[in-house]
């Protein structure tokens, strides 16, 4: 993105009392949010009854996390949070605790009112219920490349085998140790030099199916579209491990298509520390992860949510 587009496109930069909204220092496309000290302690003080236990099984405990940040932060922060996720320009932020505590009962709670903000995450499968937790270590017997820790997780879309939209992603860091490597990597449509050469391919528009492993816990078939349209642009629904194509065509187009994208001079690495979270629009953003490299006492702990926007 030229530095013209860029200073165009940066209507969410604000310094308000309680946040201030910059551009990312790691990816000009996204925005930093950075909360005041006081305002996220006063949030943690508010809500610490609100264990992780408490969030699963009363449902509306998760919107009270995000009432809670609302008063402390006010109508423009929830109105800059759901703006940037909807813009096209940027899709992405990421926004953190502030070292305030390294606890991660807490950051289920930070990451549940912020993803309530945004909107109403849905039912994650693997965990049976709105968020999943789950550890990348030396050895795993995964059959995903979500916990396999030393082979490249390719570019991918969530949501690609659940007959639900997922309009957006969050994850958040929440514990990591002797960790080298495994950044996030990111890809915004937009920035795909090859993006109109397999968005206007025949077979772009073809249904897929999508099969989950095991460990996913859905047993639906799914036929999905590679690409959409939405607002006149286009959308993306892919990954490489559960798409099941029926013909060699469709296989060389996919096959292709992952390479282009994990080759692409746009895809770019991440850092995330602990206690920041990302949220990415999962229309026209993907993401992976790098391999980390070997280390016996390798250890990551993530959260995940992911769901649709808020209709008010």
């Amino acid at each position: 993105m030229s530095t013209v587009l860029l200073e165009k496109n940066r209507p969410f930069i604000q310094d308000q009392v309680g946040y201030k909204i910059t551009t990312h220092p790691e990816h000009e496309r996204l925005y930093h949010i950075q909360l005041e000290d006081a305002l996220v302690a006063e949030f943690f003080q508010a809500t610490i009854d609100a264990i992780p236990q408490r969030l699963q099984y009363v449902p509306y405990m998760r919107l009270l996390m995000a009432h809670k940040l609302r008063a402390l932060a006010g109508e423009g922060f929830v109105g800059a949070l759901r703006g940037i996720v909807n813009d096209r320009e940027s899709g992405g932020f990421t926004i953190g605790v502030q070292n305030q505590t390294d606890n991660p009962d807490d950051f289920v709670r930070f990451g549940t009112a912020i993803a309530h903000l945004i909107g109403i995450p849905n039912l994650d499968a693997m965990t049976g219920t709105f968020y999943a937790r789950f550890t990348v270590k030396d050895t795993d017997n995964s059959d995903s490349y979500l916990r396999q820790a030393y082979r490249l997780f390719t570019l991918h879309t969530d949501g690609t085998f659940v007959d639900e939209p997922t309009d957006w992603l969050l994850m958040m860091k929440m514990q990591e140790q002797h960790a080298k490597g495994g950044e996030s990597r990111i890809l915004h449509l937009d920035d795909w030099e090859e993006l109109e050469k397999f968005s206007r391919h025949p077979l772009a528009t073809y249904k897929m199916t999508y099969k989950s492993p095991p460990s996913k816990n859905v047993e639906q078939i799914i036929q999905r579209q590679t690409f959409y349209t939405r607002n006149n642009k286009p959308c993306i629904c892919f990954i490489d491990q559960f798409a099941h194509p029926e013909t060699m065509e469709q296989a060389v187009y996919l096959s292709e298509m992952s390479q282009s994208l994990e080759n692409s001079p746009a895809t770019k690495a991440m850092p995330l520390p602990i206690g920041d979270l990302i949220v990415l629009n999962n229309h026209f953003w993907m993401h992976g992860r790098a391999a980390f490299e070997k280390n016996p006492e390798l250890f990551r702990e993530l959260m995940r949510q992911r769901g649709v926007f808020a209709t008010t």
